[in-house]
């Protein structure tokens, strides 16, 4: 049975994995950057880059541990090649590079957005779900990252037509914006998850506009209908709401308690958190969703798939998950996420992704680098 050696640097987790054969995790590690990134409210790029360098090798001895396995009963090696963050992806590639030459093992360059995809086909897998309708329609909405993808199979591999992207912020860039902005730390995905279930989702009304065309200069990628996003607008709408109703010293004194904390509970966010603040996070995470989910199900219905993926950091949202759910079961549509260990950044689903190349050969040239702008194909 194969085994391949994954390893993700993309953004501020240093992570590696071992998974036999595309879809049994064997190990899967990850060291996470919160807290050197936390004071600072968001990843700082030379602060990530270094940590990666830190990281790196206990990672990958621990995952290679956690296995059973050494170098030399290792298949492959797979890396994340990009999109991400430059110096946080050259410390991988280089590393992983140097592995491979020394180890003597194929070198296998993934792309992280297929890796988020193939995490959603790992927990089909593991729960021994092979039912797959092709064309699927994968939503990739992360930190980094809000993308749609009309998906198919050829030949063991899967090919991507982009047909709907974010204009300006990410999703969860935007989560964590308006968390910084509100005062709830870094990271703010989750907080505010948390927080939005003890406020009144229908307090603050937020739109957003409809964007279907390509933006100007911008040529389109696939022919048909674009379903594109844009979540700046919203995070400005916060920034006024919170100037209109005066709440700038309440959110500086909830950001000074906070950092007297050193692992805030929910119960430590509430009490700091009043409920005019509580009602505009459950609005704000109720837009931003409503909006992910209604692009989602017309991109589907648009290019006639039964099958939808939800993956990437923000498929961990609770309510993300229970709204694509009823709408996605109201309209007749299956729909399938990652695990939440899986939804985050991790290298089990770079090695799954690398699976099929591997099969097919389709191995890194020497001379291959990272590129921090590479596109899903």
């Amino acid at each position: 049975m194969t085994h391949i050696l994954g390893i993700e640097t993309s953004c501020d987790e240093t992570a590696a994995a071992v998974v036999r054969a595309g879809e049994q995790v064997v190990s899967n590690v990850v060291s996470s950057q919160f807290a050197v990134h936390k004071p600072y409210g968001g990843v700082v790029p030379e602060l990530a880059s270094r940590e990666h360098l830190r990281n790196i090798v206990p990672v990958v001895r621990a995952a290679l541990e956690g296995a059973a396995r050494d170098y030399s009963r290792i298949d492959a090696i797979a890396v994340t090649q990009g999109p991400g963050l430059a110096g946080a992806l050259l410390v991988g590639v280089s590393y992983a590079k140097a592995l491979a030459f020394a180890a003597e093992k194929p070198l296998i360059a993934v792309n992280h957005l297929e890796g988020h995809i193939h995490a959603v086909l790992l927990q089909m897998k593991a729960e021994g779900n092979e039912n797959l309708q092709f064309p699927v329609m994968a939503l990739v909405v992360s930190g980094g990252h809000t993308h749609l993808y009309l998906s198919s199979e050829r030949e063991n591999l899967w090919t991507y037509s982009n047909v709907g992207k974010t204009r300006d912020d990410a999703a969860g860039e935007a989560f964590d914006k308006v968390a910084k902005l509100l005062g709830l730390g870094y990271p703010g995905g989750p907080v505010i998850d948390r927080l939005a279930q003890h406020g009144d989702p229908h307090a603050v009304k937020f739109t957003f506009a409809q964007i279907k065309s390509p933006a100007r200069g911008e040529k389109s990628e696939n022919p048909g209908e674009r379903f594109d996003f844009s979540f700046s607008g919203i995070k400005t709408a916060v920034l006024r709401y919170v100037e209109t109703h005066g709440m700038q010293a309440a959110i500086e004194a909830r950001r000074r308690a906070l950092l007297e904390i050193p692992k805030p509970t929910t119960e430590d966010f509430l009490r700091l958190t009043d409920r005019g603040t509580l009602n505009l996070v459950a609005s704000f995470q109720r837009a931003v969703i409503g909006d992910l989910v209604g692009k989602t199900l017309a991109a589907a219905r648009s290019y006639n798939v039964e099958t939808l993926f939800i993956t990437g950091g923000v498929a961990a949202n609770s309510e993300l998950r229970t709204r694509f759910e009823e709408r996605a079961a109201h309209e007749g549509l299956a729909v399938a996420f990652p695990s939440r260990p899986l939804s985050t950044d991790n290298a089990a689903m770079i090695a799954a992704a690398a699976y099929p190349k591997f099969l097919a050969g389709d191995f890194a040239p020497p001379e291959f680098s990272a590129e921090a702008g590479l596109v899903l194909r």
